[in-house]
């Protein structure tokens, strides 16, 4: 009977991870998708809340593409401890660049919601050695 719960509760652990680290990835290929479709709205980011200026298409290209090949190895499940720890850093330094958004909470709720983003992130890169279903090994 206990190597059955065992069983049950890994089963359930893997399934859920792969719900995080989907839900996760579609969040992040729209921000990647985003840097391709409307590159200056990349260029609005970067300066409003990291205060880059001058951002140019190429730019926006260019990360798009690297962020590109980190979300698709990120959901693959490719070199987990890079993969995820680069997700989780990533989210988080956008999560904390919107610290006035939080100011005016009322106003700005849906930034609210990167939080719990961000806390699925956390949890993934902790238990990533746990999240196996349907990634790839190498």
């Amino acid at each position: 009977m206990s190597s059955t719960i065992n069983s049950d509760v890994k089963n359930r652990l893997e399934w859920s991870l792969l719900s995080l680290r989907l839900g996760v990835f579609i969040v992040m290929i729209m921000w990647t998708l985003d840097k391709f479709v409307t590159p200056g709205h990349s260029a609005k980011i970067f300066e409003h809340f990291y205060g880059i200026s001058g951002s140019t298409d190429m730019v926006a290209y260019i990360l798009g593409a690297l962020q590109l090949v980190l979300v698709f190895a990120f959901v693959a499940g490719i070199q987990k401890r890079i993969t995820y720890g680069a997700i989780f850093v990533m989210h988080g330094l956008s999560t904390l660049s919107s610290y006035n958004q939080y100011i005016d909470g009322f106003n700005n709720l849906l930034f609210f919601t990167a939080w719990p983003m961000w806390a699925a992130c956390f949890a993934l890169y902790l238990l990533r050695d746990q999240d196996v279903k349907y990634t790839v090994k190498l």
